[in-house]
């Protein structure tokens, strides 16, 4: 029963496997996970035939690159596995803007802390954006005030990223979770 290689006409894109290596000698690992040595790779291929299965070079920057003897099918399924528990443990942050203007009332101002506070406990970042217009531009501290307020309302889960920076008629400041809430 003669047995096409797997892996198709062409090489797979990170491992080469059966007739796509092509270097004279391999470091071969038999499909139990013992080391058999160095081998010819027409040698290590026919064993790996014999046992209807594939010779996958796991790590070809070693000299001699070593190869296992696998089935590859399983073995590309439980790597694509891998990477999706790794994408699902992963956390994106991304960045939440609050405005505020200078002349907010105090319970305007306690709703937009509130909700300052659920963006960081929930891992994001917060950029916190006063606005001005008119004459509220000559008294830009009275924002930078609001703004420093709503820093220290916080400052038990968040960290200011940088400074206070103002670009025209807003006045930025971006504030990021403590490293020990993570």
């Amino acid at each position: 029963m003669s047995r096409l290689p797997r892996g198709g006409a062409v090489e797979n894109r990170r491992f080469r496997i059966n007739q796509f290596i092509r270097v004279p000698e391999v470091r071969l690992v038999d499909s139990d996970g013992t080391m058999v040595g160095i081998v010819k790779t027409s040698e290590a291929l026919a064993k790996a035939q014999a046992k209807e299965l594939d010779l996958v070079e796991i790590s070809p920057q070693a000299n001699p690159p070593v190869c296992k003897i696998i089935n590859f099918s399983k073995f590309k399924y439980d790597m694509e596995k891998k990477e999706k528990e790794a994408k699902k443990k992963q956390k994106i942050s991304h960045l939440k803007e609050i405005r505020i203007r200078p002349r907010i009332c105090e319970h305007d101002l306690e709703v937009k802390i509130k909700r300052a506070r659920e963006f960081i406990t929930g891992g994001d970042k917060v950029q916190l954006t006063a606005m001005f217009s008119g004459r509220e531009m000559q008294h830009k501290d009275l924002g930078i005030k609001i703004m420093n307020k709503i820093k220290e309302s916080l400052i038990d889960v968040a960290e200011p990223e940088g400074r206070t920076s103002s670009m025209g008629t807003r006045v930025f400041m971006t504030l990021i979770p403590k490293r020990n809430l993570k």
